[in-house]
């Protein structure tokens, strides 16, 4: 039995929570909180932009730390969730794998390629893993997508469009900040640079036009260049300022001989879903059934994913530090594209 200890109690800790209880192998057994009320169990203030609000939880049977390094130097855990605010993420998971834990660190992996770089540095010299909370392929549309294409059925990646935009986070008061949680790019676009990434690799340059808010990328579209000119590539992300288009996610991924395509997008009065179709190369439009839609299902992939990867001492192949470093890397070659105004090597 893997025993975690959770740090930091707030929306993605509760998601994590509700995906605990239902893989096999991992128990939550510690929290760290600076909050007396959280740490006795009351998470009936957390709220998100998805799944069911946080509840009254029995807190009984784990231990509830107020301090991280306590949580860390407890001999009974032996991997901590970092969920705690991005730009604490890479110093506590290396003190967390300094200390003989496994790391398992929500998205984004830290806010500078550098810093991930040391994760993994960290994570290689104590011989433990660093697994990184990129949710995305263990969403049914996502998942799907990559189980049609490893099959060959339909032949060889030739390119794809992607798209994550949201209306101004008004509630995130650092969203803007670089050196806190890091801005459209690096939090959110992370998602979809991570996702192209596990699937056509890492590109050679990119080109990116965009908007700029402050020090970071608010808005940009970004073509993606690779060593095989015949992949193309593209996304689109950002924030557009407009309260009535709360958050939208897309792709069109194309084959040799089918096209995926999946389209949700939320607005101020009611959410609209294009389900995943694989049209092909003969004229058929299939319609795969992708169960339930409950959005929690995606993180309990995750964490049976975490959980095999920590038990068979194999890395993950999707959730490993040096593809989220990756991602965090191109995030920034991106912005250094929009604020120079041309193709950037990567």
């Amino acid at each position: 039995m893997i025993k975690v200890g959770v740090a930091g109690v707030g929306f993605m800790s509760w998601i994590h929570y509700l995906a605990y209880q239902k893989v096999r192998g991992v128990k939550l057994a510690a929290i760290c909180s600076r909050d007396a009320k959280k740490r006795a169990g009351d998470w009936r203030g957390i709220q998100g932009n998805f799944g069911p609000p946080g509840e009254q939880i029995d807190a009984s049977k784990m231990q509830a730390y107020a301090d991280v390094d306590e949580l860390i130097n407890d001999p009974e855990i032996d991997l901590i969730d970092n969920c705690l605010p991005p730009h604490m993420h890479a110093d506590v998971s290396i003190r967390a794998l300094k200390a003989g834990k496994h790391v398992f660190v929500e998205k984004p992996m830290a806010l500078t390629a550098a810093e991930c770089n040391k994760m993994v540095a960290a994570a290689d010299k104590a011989g433990k893993q660093i697994l990184v909370g990129h949710v995305l392929p263990y969403f049914p549309e996502y998942a799907h997508a990559r189980k049609v294409i490893d099959s060959g059925k339909y032949g060889q990646l030739i390119g794809g469009s992607f798209k994550r935009v949201i209306s101004d986070p008004l509630w995130l008061k650092d969203f803007y900040d670089p050196k806190r949680v890091g801005g459209p790019l690096v939090d959110l676009h992370v998602h979809d640079a991570h996702f192209i990434r596990l699937l056509f690799g890492m590109p050679t340059a990119v080109f990116s036009q965009g908007r700029m808010r402050g020090e970071v990328v608010e808005y940009c579209n970004t073509l993606f260049q690779f060593a095989d000119p015949s992949l193309v590539v593209n996304a689109t992300s950002g924030v557009i300022n407009q309260q009535g288009r709360p958050f939208t996610h897309a792709y069109e991924i194309h084959l040799e001989k089918a096209t995926l395509h999946f389209d949700f997008a939320a607005f101020s009065d009611a959410a609209e879903l294009m389900p995943l179709k694989i049209v092909t190369k003969s004229g058929k439009v299939l319609r795969p059934n992708l169960g339930d839609g409950d959005p929690v299902r995606g993180f309990e992939g995750e964490i049976k994913e975490v959980v095999r990867s920590v038990r068979s001492g194999k890395p993950s192949d999707i959730l490993a530090g040096e593809l989220a470093r990756d991602a965090i890397a191109l995030c920034h070659k991106q912005s250094e594209s929009v604020k120079r105004g041309r193709l950037v090597k990567v």
